[in-house]
């Protein structure tokens, strides 16, 4: 893990750490069960919609708002960093017309970072990370999701994550598998967490249970969200 520049003091934005957990984090706490049973089934149900709503965008909308939300990403690094040298950052190989970040990841290697993927090595576990480029051997993980065949894990100094919706509290709303949850819950010590989705995948809430883990910024392709958390900040 590399260190911060001048320009970043922490990984973490203080404002925001009110919805950091404990490191021990085992994924439950104590909930009203129907109450995580009526969360459940509102999630299912607005996960099908939003999804629905993306698979409906043409590649040439995607396309566009892909490369926006790259260049919103390039002008947030650069002003958090002074350099991207030994960095790793991660992000994800594109299912169910989620946005294809692969390019921009491509380019990482040039400008001195390092790209990864995630990658299931056990069902309902912590996801691992290993290093891609688009040279490297590909080998078919679980859902047939292309991952890296060989290499070490590694922990991203930046971490990603695909959104099917979110909210202006950071959190967002994925597959329902809480591999990023997890993950993040694991990782010791926590990455900086992007998620990355259309605006119009934004939602009031999503009803934050328990194990949630809000991001720390979400980008979009108008721009870098405004978070409750950063409303707050002095």
């Amino acid at each position: 893990m590399s260190e911060p520049t001048e320009k970043s003091p922490g990984f973490a934005s203080p404002p925001c750490l009110a919805h950091e957990i404990d490191p021990v984090y085992a994924g439950t706490a104590a909930v009203d069960p129907q109450q995580a049973l009526d969360v459940a089934r509102w999630r299912k149900a607005e996960r099908a919609r939003l999804l629905a709503q993306r698979a409906a965008l043409d590649g040439d909308t995607r396309k566009a708002a892909a490369i926006a939300v790259t260049r919103h990403l390039d002008a947030w690094l650069a002003d958090r960093f002074d350099t991207l040298d030994d960095l790793t950052i991660s992000a994800w190989w594109p299912i169910k017309a989620e946005l294809d970040l692969r390019d921009w990841l491509a380019t990482l290697a040039r400008r001195g970072a390092r790209a990864a993927l995630p990658v299931v090595t056990v069902r309902s576990a912590p996801l691992v990370f290993r290093a891609w480029t688009p040279e490297m051997k590909m080998k078919r993980g679980v859902w047939n999701i292309p991952v890296p065949a060989h290499g070490p894990d590694i922990i991203p100094d930046i971490v990603m994550s695909p959104l099917v919706g979110w909210d202006r509290g950071g959190y967002r709303l994925g597959y329902g598998g809480g591999y990023f949850d997890r993950t993040l819950a694991a990782l010791t010590p926590r990455p900086l967490t992007i998620g990355i989705g259309l605006d119009a995948a934004r939602i009031a809430t999503i009803f934050p249970q328990p194990h949630d883990i809000a991001m720390q910024a979400i980008v979009t392709e108008t721009g870098m969200a405004r978070l409750e958390c950063d409303e707050k900040a002095p």
